[in-house]
């Protein structure tokens, strides 16, 4: 697992959030993954039926997902100077499978994408992809679209120095109040994935009929309540770190609806 701080958009949510609660609890984690890992089926070898579809498939995931980051660079840079009056330093994109070493540590492809605040580098196994659509009723380009630009926004936040003053406040809180400014700092990487997509049609008109259902019904099915619901059966408020469903998608669309970063600040904002 990253020993630094990690900025997850919510791949392996399940899992994820076992995880959570098993180090809430006082317990080690590491075993229960090295046990899924163990158990996890091994990917078809070259030969066999599946091997040039799942190829493909591979191939064009790392395409669509290359175009993405270079929707979001061309907004970023463009935003950046209008609106922070500084240049836009893109991140970079690895794209892995199974498990990753990263200036945050070591992740497996349960933590789901990430962003490592400490290398400038958003982490991303594919095979998420294939989770959102079948686990979490999530299809559609968009809604992987989406996924990138929440983590793209995370960088904004690096760049800004919003991620560094709250992990160093986090520090001093309590347990609950830090993951309170968790989900603020989630919130707002939706509300600019949202920004993101206001601008990226303004500038390409990329978006078809449908397209931003397909981004809320990710941000639904990621939000912290109905994943709770759907590991345990009920929901615990105080353990939120990325905001309920609600949340998230009142602040993806803000962003959409407004392309305004300054209507973004979820730290000041007294109802999320």
């Amino acid at each position: 697992m990253p020993s630094g701080p990690v900025l997850a958009g919510g791949g392996g949510l399940g899992v994820l959030l076992l995880v959570i609660v098993i180090r809430l609890l006082g317990g080690n984690p590491e075993p229960l993954l090295e046990q899924m890992q163990k158990a996890a089926p091994p990917p078809p070898r070259a030969g066999q039926a599946d091997g040039g579809a799942a190829a493909k498939a591979d191939d064009e995931g790392k395409k669509f997902v290359a175009v993405v980051l270079a929707d979001t660079e061309d907004v970023w840079s463009e935003l950046f100077p209008e609106n922070f009056g500084r240049e836009y330093k893109e991140p970079n994109l690895v794209l892995f499978s199974g498990r990753v070493d990263s200036a945050c540590g070591m992740a497996t492809a349960a933590v789901g994408p990430f962003y490592c605040p400490a290398d400038s580098k958003v982490y991303l196994d594919l095979t998420f992809y294939d989770e959102l659509k079948r686990k979490f009723k999530a299809p559609g380009d968009f809604a992987q679209a989406y996924v990138v630009a929440h983590e793209i926004g995370h960088h904004v936040q690096k760049l800004l120095g919003i991620s560094d003053e709250v992990h160093r406040k986090q520090q001093r809180l309590s347990k609950s109040e830090a993951n309170e400014l968790s989900v603020r700092l989630e919130l707002q990487a939706d509300f600019f994935a949202g920004v993101w997509a206001h601008h990226a049609q303004k500038l390409k008109d990329i978006l078809e009929p449908g397209d931003v259902r397909e981004a809320l019904r990710a941000a639904t099915a990621i939000g912290d309540d109905a994943l709770q619901r759907q590991a345990q059966g009920y929901v615990v408020p105080d353990s939120f770190t990325h905001g309920s469903s609600e949340q998230r998608v009142r602040w993806f669309t803000r962003g959409f609806e407004t392309g305004d970063v300054s209507q973004g600040d979820t730290f000041k904002a007294s109802d999320l």
